[in-house]
């Protein structure tokens, strides 16, 4: 079997937890991070029977790009996860730019940090996997989810440039798209009573977040599961094994009904503005700028 290393983002808790837990029962080395290390020593002690080593990582913290760095030297990493992260709900409207730039600092520019600090090691070593947690939501938008999705979009949008950034290196970047799972996720975002203004209230954005709200700990969504078909995946083998060069994985029938949905509705706009769009450019040869 190959040698894989992780090195696993807000692993103290849900979704992160059980990726750590599902590589080191297939035999792999992990390093979990969190940002309190001695409280997820307790209420994670599996972790370490396993063999997993934890490490202190605030993924907004000025250091992070440097602890991450420092740990893929030391630790010889070659899968990097980045699960951190937070859902923040609310409209647009209601939103303050302290709570949109908390919302952005950790689930995009943290993640970017983290990347940053692995991505020399991995480019040198002409080899590595870069995994994102993402969510359905950053491939459709969710009304009363607003900035959680921008901040979910935005990463997904990076994961592609550094995809192909990377890809000549050797190193592969995969998307993760969780539907709703059953983990403690939505436990930590505020109700909708706290967070939809009167304006809002019975709108279809108060309708979602109700229906999420009421949803949790009934989420159709196995984690134990999500966490062993991404170990899979990275490491090519059991349900994994044929999907090699996958970028985008969703996870949940909901992440796919969600999927077709967004294909759909991208693939009919583009057929009915085919002829705008090629209406609208200079009448000359495409001189070949920019590449197709």
């Amino acid at each position: 079997m190959a040698d894989y290393t992780w090195l696993i983002s807000g692993a103290s808790s849900g979704q992160g937890a059980e990726i750590a837990l599902a590589a080191l029962k297939a035999g792999h080395r992990v390093v979990a991070t969190a940002r309190n290390v001695s409280k997820a020593r307790m209420d994670l002690p599996e972790i370490e029977k396993l063999g997993g080593t934890w490490i202190t990582l605030d993924v907004t913290s000025a250091d992070a790009q440097s602890v991450a760095e420092k740990a893929v030297k030391d630790h010889g990493i070659n899968v990097l996860v980045n699960n951190a992260g937070y859902g923040l709900r609310g409209v647009l409207e209601d939103l303050s730019m302290d709570q949109i730039r908390a919302q952005m600092e950790t689930n995009f520019f943290g993640v970017l940090a983290v990347t940053k600090g692995a991505i020399p090691l991995f480019r040198e070593r002409r080899s590595g996997t870069i995994v994102m947690i993402s969510s359905a939501s950053g491939l459709t938008g969710t009304p009363s989810q607003s900035l959680y999705s921008a901040s979910k979009f935005a990463m997904e949008g990076a994961s592609e440039s550094i995809a192909e950034e990377l890809k000549e290196f050797g190193v592969r970047v995969l998307i993760v798209e969780l539907g709703a799972y059953r983990t403690p996720f939505q436990a930590a975002v505020d109700k909708p009573t706290d967070v939809i203004s009167e304006p809002y209230k019975g709108t279809v954005s108060d309708k979602t977040a109700q229906r999420i709200t009421a949803g949790h700990g009934r989420q159709a969504g196995d984690p134990a599961k999500a966490a062993q078909a991404i170990v899979e995946v990275v490491t090519k083998t059991g349900r994994g094994r044929d999907l090699d060069g996958i970028m985008r994985l969703p996870l949940g029938k909901d992440a796919l009904h969600r999927a077709d949905v967004k294909i759909k509705s991208l693939s009919d706009d583009v057929a009915r503005t085919k002829d705008l769009a090629e209406w609208a450019v200079f009448d000359t040869p495409y001189d070949g700028y920019p590449p197709l």
